[in-house]
């Protein structure tokens, strides 16, 4: 992918990997330039659109208003489409996107179980380990159905990538503030192919730039 001279973006996100981590390797991957805010919280949140974190700022070189969005999957999914991470096939593309949005479900889930009432803890772990052993059976077929080469679609980074590396990341790193057990859980259920998967687009030339100057998920997995 090179680089586009036509625009440059900042993307302002908390200092962790959570809902900022797809897009910033989207943008790694699309060598264009961008920067990365961390604005003051919550300060600074009347200031966001729908005052939320991700915010994506695009700016163009000829001075035109600053093209502006919020909510992480429009985030990537503009990005994605944009430096060709997508495919133009709608159907093939559909099928990248389902896998983001039930990773985000497994996300969510984990989260609701983290901070449920004692009362609710019991059926709040259940839901998320039923929710992540699923996504784990059908990322695996997909991982075998494309060749076991350690990308989900095609033999290089994708969107599809993208999301499952920065979820995955999410729970097996940036998670461990809310529940310290949670990577050696999430890690027990995972397959070798999702392993392979995992080490294979951390170490992928497209998007190096980014991980490796931050937490390891091979470190992670293969301890």
């Amino acid at each position: 992918m090179t680089a586009d001279s036509a625009s440059s973006y900042t993307l302002r996100y908390f200092g962790v990997s959570g809902l900022g981590e797809a897009s910033r390797l989207l943008l790694t991957a699309a060598n264009v330039e961008w920067t990365e805010e961390h604005p003051e919280w919550p300060a600074e949140k009347p200031n966001q659109p729908f005052g939320r974190l991700p915010v994506l700022v695009e700016k163009s070189a000829d001075g035109s208003p600053d093209f502006v969005i919020s909510e992480s999957g429009t985030i990537e999914r503009y990005i994605a489409r944009r430096y060709g991470f997508l495919p133009a096939d709608l159907k093939q593309a559909a099928v990248q996107e389902q896998l983001r949005d039930r990773l985000a479900d497994v996300s969510i889930a984990f989260y609701a179980q983290a901070f449920a009432s004692p009362d609710k803890k019991e059926e709040k772990q259940e839901t998320f380990e039923k929710l992540l052993v699923k996504f784990v059976e059908v990322q695996t077929a997909t991982l075998k159905q494309n060749g076991n080469n350690g990308y989900l679609f095609g033999d290089g980074f994708s969107y599809a990538d993208a999301v499952s590396y920065g979820y995955f990341k999410n729970l097996l790193i940036g998670a461990v503030k809310f529940q310290a057990d949670i990577a050696d859980y999430v890690k027990a259920r995972l397959s070798p192919e999702i392993i392979k998967h995992l080490t294979t687009v951390e170490a992928s030339p497209a998007v190096t730039a980014h991980t490796s100057k931050d937490s390891s998920v091979t470190e992670v997995v293969q301890a």
